[in-house]
């Protein structure tokens, strides 16, 4: 295995049959998710696993999955070899039921270019942030109406919605990698979404991946702010849903780590 991720790098920004460059791709993308900013090492709980590091577990069963890659090849309905395009590691908030292939309400999915877990800020710089005019060190703009949280409490920029219409190589590092595609919306403007060969949303889910927004309840007394929120209720477990807050009404939503882009012919 280790002779195949060393061969073939030159599919980084090219097309390439995803039985052959899909091993490389969940290798690096794994590897680059594990790695922290110096303010998480420096923190014995946020070496738990999350949006900056998988557990080594995690990485093995990878690489069990890109060998049944190469044994298996992948083919369109029309028998061709699907091509791929690797892209640097993303992530899909996604929002559906667990153990549903397929669904409708991608409109509402959410997707990070960049990992968000190294932006954050932690929860006691809350004051920090708001005197700073929301404006995070990493460049992003806190929006107190909607904000995010990740597993080890950091406050975290939101996705962007919603996310593009396209095929995603998707992986939730255990188990399965699949093909993701979220469709164009229809006159409605609903957005079904659909994962090849069965998978399900669990099983490309990144369990030690945690997110939520939380937005202001309706009929509550005080603000939904960071402020009320406990740092004692971090870390929060792999697959556990995030802390309530006070004055918040909360939304947990699935991460699927995004490995690369389906091309189409």
């Amino acid at each position: 295995m280790a002779g195949s991720i060393n061969e073939d790098v030159s599919c980084v920004g090219r097309v390439c049959p995803l039985q052959v460059e899909i091993p490389i791709m969940i290798a690096e993308s794994l590897q680059m998710v594990r790695r922290r900013p110096t303010l998480l090492r420096s923190r014995p709980e946020a070496t738990h696993g999350g949006f900056g590091r998988l557990h080594r577990a995690a990485l093995v069963a990878a690489f069990l999955i890109a060998s049944a890659a190469v044994l298996q090849p992948a083919h369109a309905a029309g028998g061709d070899p699907i091509r791929f395009k690797r892209i640097a590691t993303q992530y899909i908030a996604a929002l559906g039921e667990p153990g549903a292939s397929a669904g409708v309400g991608a409109q509402s999915w959410g997707l990070w270019p960049l990992d968000p877990g190294p932006r954050g800020v932690e929860l006691g710089r809350y004051g920090t942030l708001i005197k700073a005019g929301n404006v995070a060190p990493a460049g992003w703009t806190f929006d107190g109406a909607a904000w995010w949280l990740e597993e080890h409490g950091l406050i975290m920029e939101p996705p962007e919605f919603p996310a593009p219409a396209r095929k995603y190589v998707v992986t939730g590092g255990r188990d399965v990698t699949a093909v993701l595609t979220i469709h164009a919306p229809d006159a409605k403007g609903e957005r079904r979404w659909e994962l090849d060969h069965g998978a399900t949303l669990y099983d490309v889910t990144h369990l030690a991946c945690r997110s939520a927004r939380y937005e202001p309840a309706s009929g509550t007394s005080g603000a939904c702010t960071p402020a009320r929120a406990r740092q004692a209720a971090f870390p929060v477990a792999p697959g556990a849903e995030m802390p309530r807050v006070e004055g918040c009404r909360k939304q947990d939503y699935a991460v699927l780590i995004v490995i690369g882009v389906v091309q189409d012919k």
